[in-house]
């Protein structure tokens, strides 16, 4: 196979470190395919994807080792402007790689600084946009496009370049179910029907399962294995030991398998596992789960008749009516511009609606100082960094009560306890900012536990996060939730949350599309599918195990449907 990029042991140092980011690399990318990096957060993932467009190490220097090479270019001695005309690179977020006016502005900004004539500059912006299925859009803003769209237009305006490979960093981690598949359905039109070569890097399990031809892992700067998706993602449990995630039908079918129930192969793909799961019902008995416990009647928030039109005229929320009550941890699913965060800001006193109204405990919110509710309701943003401006972390979580005028010896006492309930004691005197996006994660919700409040809203907190460091913040929320507060998480992340929430609010354009228990929401097909999510592929294969049985249960978990295997 013709190679269209080659890297041979290449190591790579940025400036002021001491430890190499990459380690004697080698690997040869072939033209045509479709190659995913995959590793834990730190592992070099993006380092890498730097190496081959030459950006790493021309524009940040440091110490390069070994040989890179694209295209038969050099990557250490041709300019990246040289480079680009062979490699274009999309990376995670779409907002900062968007510059011009409009669409066809964007895509004909590079071309523009090639000089290249104006009829060709013509075309290439009606390929790009038909490759990306965004024709009839060339004189909108960038701004006015969902977050699937502003993606494929970044995507769009690499191709207007027509290189040989494109490089991709974890597109699709900011993005809901929608503009995701948006992403991959075009990455996938152009390996497969243009032919382009497509280095990914991703930690969407599924998507690279069903798409990547080969599959590299990186750790701690270092290929530990490649091989095709079944081979790399079968292995469940080296996966585990390497901090990354299986998709969710291989780990199934992983624990299926260690129940003694041997299979010739683990399926990594939901369709394989769907063709798999006949074969095997003669070992598939009552299911058995167990139900979260309901939490109290005591009504903490509530929302009635909540109505919410934007200066633009869209109706954000349309007569929303919803109790939140005391101890129990509410997930809320839709796509983007389903309403979720319209909500929560009427919640937190950000938004005035324009009908209906929002009350704490009985209280109105309009009757409530903003601090009055500070103490009431904390909010952790998608990203942490938003919310930390203190020199230490100690500063950090003690800002608020300061603030609020407590004495002294209280703020310390609260403070204390606040640190030592997310394990920050170690960490007081030292800048949030160096610690990692986990622990400062830790800081705003100290900073947020200092106060007590009995609500904590938690608004997208593990997009952009690994597997492990996922994890690591919900069990924070389950930590939390066990602490007596109520819960809120808002989030795209379906397959995290089934071990977590207890109730799920589905919303769609401004309403209510359902409220239900987890086990019913998860099972309800139909109605996820109009605000365009999907089932978790757990959900999906006990669904199909219910159908061949004519037993119905509404498992959640791989543990749960190995559970009802037996020999």
């Amino acid at each position: 196979m013709e190679i269209i990029a080659k890297l041979d042991k290449v190591s790579y140092l940025y400036e002021n470190c001491q430890d190499l980011v990459l380690k004697n690399i080698s690997l040869d990318i072939y033209k045509g395919e479709f190659l995913g990096i995959i590793g834990p957060t730190g592992a070099g993932k993006t380092t890498l994807s730097l190496v081959l467009n030459g950006i790493v190490p021309q524009f940040y220097g440091g110490r390069f080792f070994g040989y890179a090479e694209v295209a038969g270019l050099d990557t250490l001695t041709n300019p990246v402007s040289k480079l680009s005309r062979y490699v274009g690179a999309v990376f995670e977020d779409p907002e900062t790689q968007l510059l011009a006016t409009s669409v066809e502005n964007e895509i004909a900004f590079t071309l523009e600084n090639l000089c290249l004539p104006r009829e060709e500059i013509l075309a290439r912006i009606a390929r790009a946009l038909a490759a990306v299925r965004l024709e009839g859009m060339e004189k909108k803003q960038p701004n006015e496009l969902s977050g699937g769209q502003k993606q494929r237009l970044a995507i769009a305006s690499a191709l207007a370049l027509q290189p040989a490979l494109l490089i991709l960093d974890e597109p699709t981690s900011q993005l809901d179910p929608v503009g995701s598949q948006e992403v991959f359905a075009t990455v996938k039109e152009l390996n497969r029907i243009l032919g382009m070569t497509i280095v990914m890097v991703s930690h969407a399990a599924e998507e690279m399962a069903q798409q990547a031809d080969r599959l590299a892992i990186l750790e701690a700067g270092a290929i530990s294995a490649i091989g095709s998706p079944n081979q790399i993602y079968s292995q469940v449990e080296q996966l585990e030991r390497a901090s990354l995630r299986a998709p969710q039908v291989a780990k199934t079918f992983w624990a299926i398998n260690s129940r003694g129930i041997t299979l010739e192969k683990i399926p990594v793909t939901l369709e394989a596992g769907l063709a798999i799961l006949p074969s095997l019902t003669s070992y598939y008995h009552q299911p058995v789960w167990q139900d979260s416990p309901s939490p109290n009647s005591n009504i903490l928030l509530k929302a009635e008749n909540l109505s919410y039109t934007h200066s633009n005229g869209t109706e954000a929320l349309k007569n929303i009516s919803l109790d939140i009550c005391s101890g129990e941890y509410l997930l809320i699913i839709g796509q983007n511009g389903a309403g979720k965060t319209t909500l929560v800001k009427h919640f937190l006193k950000l938004l005035s609606p324009i009908k209906g109204s929002v009350s704490l405990k009985g209280i109105s919110l309009e009757n409530l100082s903003t601090s009055e509710l500070a103490l009431s309701i904390g909010y952790v943003a998608q990203n942490p960094d938003n919310q930390i401006f203190n020199s230490t972390v100690e500063k950090e979580v003690s800002f608020a009560l300061t603030n609020l005028g407590y004495p002294a010896k209280e703020i310390k006492e609260k403070t204390c306890q606040a640190l030592e309930s997310m394990g920050l004691l170690e960490a007081r005197n030292l800048h949030p900012l160096s610690l990692s996006k986990g622990d400062r994660a830790r800081v705003v919700i100290a900073a947020i536990l200092s106060m007590d409040p009995e609500i904590i809203i938690f608004d997208e907190p593990t997009t952009g996060q690994d597997y492990q460091g996922a994890k690591a913040i919900l069990e924070m929320t389950r930590q939390l939730h066990q602490m007596g507060k109520t819960v809120i998480v808002i989030t795209h992340h379906l397959y995290l949350m089934a071990e977590y929430a207890q109730r799920v609010v589905v919303m769609g354009q401004g309403r209510i599309l359902l409220d239900a228990p987890i086990r019913q929401a998860y099972h309800e097909s139909e109605i996820l599918a109009k605000t365009y999510l999907v089932p978790p592929q757990e959900v999906l294969l006990a669904q199909k195990l219910a159908s061949l049985s004519g037993i119905s249960s509404p498992l959640l978990t791989s543990a749960e449907i190995a559970a009802s295997f037996d020999l």
